[in-house]
């Protein structure tokens, strides 16, 4: 009886210990999931010219910094009167800065929240940095 009572009380302790063992980890499980859906999500902005000049470039930037990537317009350009959908993925800020820049080459920048849709329109009553 005494065996039997032992290998039960063994028994009982390492299920305990497993327990215990999947307890503390599902913190770090839950944090590696949250991690990888945050690198997942993108930024969508609608970019709406309603402005009378063509946007020739995009670029986008830190809020706080004027180091400005690539074109993200590619080969495309927006046309006055048309619309641009711009996906932006893997950014490491919480906030990001369009600068669009127009046929005279003027610029004009926006920020926008990351991982949120968003929409910029930019008429001609849009505050531009022609450089003059």
């Amino acid at each position: 009886m005494t065996n039997s009572h032992s290998s039960l009380r063994t028994r009982s302790s390492m299920i305990i210990g497993v327990a215990l063992l999947v307890l503390a980890s599902l913190p770090l499980l839950s944090s590696a999931r949250s991690k990888s859906t945050s690198t997942s999500t993108s930024t969508s902005v609608n970019i709406v010219n309603s402005s009378s000049r063509e946007i020739r470039n995009v670029y986008l930037s830190h809020v706080d910094a004027d180091d400005w990537g690539g074109n993200q317009l590619g080969d495309s350009t927006i046309p006055a009167g048309q619309s641009f959908n711009l996906s932006i993925s893997a950014w490491d800020q919480q906030q990001v800065k369009l600068v669009g820049e127009d046929s005279d080459g003027c610029f004009a920048s926006t920020v926008v929240t990351y991982g949120q849709n968003a929409t910029w329109t930019i008429n001609n009553d849009t505050a531009r940095d022609c450089g003059y």
